[in-house]
């Protein structure tokens, strides 16, 4: 690792403070020229809908930005640099089945927190007003949600934190878990917090076991790519009420999926990918 062509940092507490300082430097930069543009061009920038995802993308990348400047470059004299090879066919027609395992099994289990009740109700209403807004343009949520956000989120919670974890010298299933609880946290809310842990962990697991950065992104994508065909046709993002079955159909159909495939990656599949 000492000749490695991608740099060796760790993930600490000044890493953690680094991200949160450039998203927030990049969220009021936006901020600022939507204010600017307002005053000087009586237009509200933040009414269009390409408004948030542009937001997002350079708060993202300002927070990606700092880490390598003050965190990265200063300790391995390195740019921050990434492994996003391919892997050969056999690991793709193990991954995705696996990933899809575990979105039936997030599914059930996000079911089972309330959606009613004095805080719950409150809580989800607010919530899904906020989701809908994202499907006021099926093509932006979809260059959003399928391109911008796996790309910028694997970098950050598995390219960063995951590895600058287990660079530390973490154990890697606490990195995973501590990048996925990480994940989980920044979405916001009780359902996507579940599921993103649960699917974070899978992201995790593939992202150690391959070294390549580009195997979590494209699973990750296929994720949300999944969950957006069935807002935009199914108006849910169930899929059990999109195909008329039980949740607990889900569950089992979940289970036997994930355990298979889970198995044959992590057991039975010998390939060792190295990152050098």
């Amino acid at each position: 690792m000492e000749n490695s062509r991608y740099p060796r940092f760790t993930f600490t507490w000044l890493g953690a403070v680094t991200l949160v300082v450039g998203l927030f430097v990049g969220t009021m930069a936006v901020s600022l020229f939507s204010t600017f543009w307002k005053v000087a061009f009586k237009e509200n920038l933040e009414l269009k809908d390409w408004f948030l995802m542009v937001a997002n993308s350079v708060g993202f990348l300002t927070a990606i930005a700092f880490f390598d400047f003050f965190i990265v470059r200063r300790t391995t004299n390195m740019k921050l640099n990434f492994n996003f090879s391919s892997v050969n066919f056999y690991t793709y027609l193990l991954v995705f089945p696996m990933m899809l395992g575990m979105m039936f099994i997030s599914e059930f289990i996000t079911s089972l927190i309330p959606i009613t009740g004095p805080f719950f109700g409150d809580f989800y209403e607010y919530f899904t007003q906020l989701m809908s807004q994202l499907t006021d343009d099926p093509a932006i949520m979809l260059i959003m949600t399928v391109m911008m956000a796996p790309i910028f989120e694997e970098i950050i919670f598995r390219g960063i934190i995951q590895k600058g974890l287990i660079n530390k010298g973490v154990e890697p299933w606490k990195a995973i878990l501590y990048a996925s609880i990480i994940f989980g946290i920044v979405h916001g809310n009780p359902w996507q917090f579940i599921s993103a842990v649960m699917l974070g962990c899978v992201l995790g697991l593939v992202y150690y076991k391959t070294k390549s950065l580009l195997i979590p992104i494209l699973l990750h994508g296929f994720n949300n790519l999944t969950l957006s065909l069935l807002v935009l046709f199914g108006k849910n993002e169930s899929f059990a009420k999109f195909l008329n079955v039980s949740e607990w159909l889900i569950l089992a159909a979940g289970i036997v999926l994930f355990s298979l495939f889970y198995y044959l990656f992590t057991k039975k599949y010998k390939v060792h990918y190295s990152e050098i």
